[in-house]
């Protein structure tokens, strides 16, 4: 058994969770919100536009780190768990003691992305140094709400304050490089990440200070030792047999497809659009990508739209109304260009408004529709595994993400775009700008065209819900599966994907099903 912790040197009390309290655990994902779109929608930019390097290096560069961060996610979420083996998870908390060193370093490398450099193996390594150091401080401080408290209400109110705050990081991002190019600063993507720097450590710290975590007392101990023990090697080959299990869920199938397709067109389109507006549109600053990109802001008062039409129009309606103003958007976004509009800043922004709010309904519906698929395997398992389907979702976006960075800039490099020497409109020949409108083009309104057909086989909504989750009720209060209406048995096989005689399986003496689907 680990070590008996001091209590009286425990640095972690408890306090009362309030919207406050809410706040300050939410802040990290300042941080967390800022980077992903930073990913995707600045570091190829900088290194192709800023830096000179050919498209397929900068995407390699971006996808490399990305595939990383995969892998080391698989890992970190078990060395939390249980590093309060050690005297330093003892000392500073097993969940801390990771977003402490994580600050620290962050704090070191950060900035280091941003100095000029013309090797692509120094990019490469700091690049991949950083996502291991965020998922070092993320993966923790995800588990808090379940250290801080057991009420699920005010696990809630802490897990609510995510959205604005990343929401409200993402804006700043995109708004501090929008004034700086605004400014024609020469070091303006320096001068960013120095800003960044600070204003991602003081949210980081604010969430590291102000948050705990459970205080290893022997009753804690005892449950922590009790659990069961699992090896690396048998983690893994239980989360790739749990992997598998999943896509037996016919609902999830479609959701997951949905999800990837759309968030990887939303990639290629993040992606690439500094590249189609600095070389492609006639008069075009370079202050105008960030400028428009800022436009996320809308997503605060957008996630609230959602909310009520989710309730009211259901998961299938917002897909198809984010799909249909992100294809419109992409449609206007070429036509200026094919018809040769000189200094279009005022089209692209009201375009780059209907693109954002389709983007803000995209990112709100999938994380919201999610919460109701482990009922779907439910009825399948009888197993409770929310859990391994929200780590599928995840390992795939991230998969999807360095795939798409890095094909985008393999298919920019066959349009012959030099990065080097295409700096502006006036450097760009036709031809390449044909090939840089059609990757961009093309790239993303094929994907989301693709979710768009996918998502009329979504069934899942508040009403489908309902009879489904009657259903268990009443085969857990010990009803009869031959009294099986009518009704439910079609809700349950279009969700499921399988006959209604195979779900609801029995169980053996240890509560695990007799026979899988």
């Amino acid at each position: 058994m680990a070590s008996q912790v001091n209590l009286n040197k425990w640095p972690y009390k408890a306090h009362e969770i309030n919207i406050g309290r809410g706040i300050q655990y939410g802040m990290l994902d300042l941080m967390g919100g800022g980077w992903n779109n930073i990913v995707s929608g600045v570091i190829f930019a900088y290194l192709t536009l800023a830096q000179g390097f050919n498209p397929a290096i900068a995407g390699g560069i971006a996808a490399a780190g990305r595939i990383v961060d995969c892998i080391w996610n698989l890992f970190l979420g078990l060395i939390t768990d249980n590093f309060y083996h050690t005297k330093l998870g003892q000392k500073f908390g097993r969940r801390h003691f990771f977003m402490l060193l994580g600050l620290v370093l962050f704090a070191c490398v950060f900035p280091l992305f941003w100095i000029n450099s013309t090797s692509a193996a120094y990019y490469l390594a700091v690049y991949i140094a950083m996502e291991v150091i965020i998922a070092m401080m993320i993966v923790p401080w995800e588990c808090l709400p379940t250290e801080m408290t057991r009420d699920y209400t005010l696990r809630t109110t802490l897990s609510g304050s995510r959205m604005v705050i990343s929401a409200t990081g993402t804006a700043l991002v995109f708004l501090i490089l929008a004034a700086l190019k605004q400014a024609n600063n020469p070091n303006a993507y320096l001068i960013a990440g120095l800003a960044w720097t600070v204003l991602f450590v003081v949210a980081i710290a604010i969430s590291t200070f102000g948050t705990w975590e459970r205080a290893l007392t022997p009753e804690f101990l005892k449950e922590l030792e009790s659990r069961p023990k699992q090896s690396v090697g048998g983690f893994l080959k239980e989360s790739v047999t749990g992997y598998v299990d999943t896509f037996k869920n016919q609902a999830f199938r479609t959701h997951l497809a949905v999800y990837l397709l759309s968030f990887t067109g939303k990639d290629f389109y993040s992606t690439l659009l500094p590249t189609f507006i600095v070389c492609c549109i006639s008069g075009a600053g370079e202050s105008w990508p960030w400028t428009f990109q800022a436009m996320s802001i809308l997503g605060i008062p957008m996630t609230i739209l959602c909310a009520k039409l989710m309730i009211s129009h259901g998961p299938r309606f917002l897909f198809r109304l984010s799909y249909v103003a992100i294809l419109v958007a992409m449609v206007a976004y070429v036509g200026v260009w094919a018809l040769g509009i000189h200094n279009p800043f005022w089209i692209f922004l009201i375009v780059s408004i209907v693109y954002q709010c389709g983007r803000a309904t995209l990112e709100f519906t999938p994380w919201n529709l999610f919460p109701f698929m482990p009922d779907v395997d439910y009825i399948m398992t009888r197993g409770d595994r929310a859990g391994l389907y929200a780590s599928v979702m995840t390992f795939f976006r991230k998969s999807t993400g360095a795939i798409a960075t890095w094909v985008a800039g393999i298919l920019l490099e066959f349009t012959g775009y030099k990065a080097d020497t295409m700096k502006n409109f006036q450097t760009t020949p036709h031809n390449v700008q044909v090939g840089i409108v059609a990757v961009f083009f093309l790239g993303t309104a094929i994907l989301i065209a693709w979710a768009l057909w996918m998502s009329r086989r979504i069934y899942l909504d508040r009403e489908t819900h309902g009879i489904l989750k009657a259903e268990i009720e009443r085969l857990e209060a010990g009803g009869s599966k031959a009294d099986v209406t009518p009704e439910a048995r079609k809700i349950a096989e279009e969700l499921t994907g399988h006959p209604y005689e195979k779900l609801w399986p029995d169980l053996d003496k240890n509560g695990l099903p007799i026979e899988k689907i």
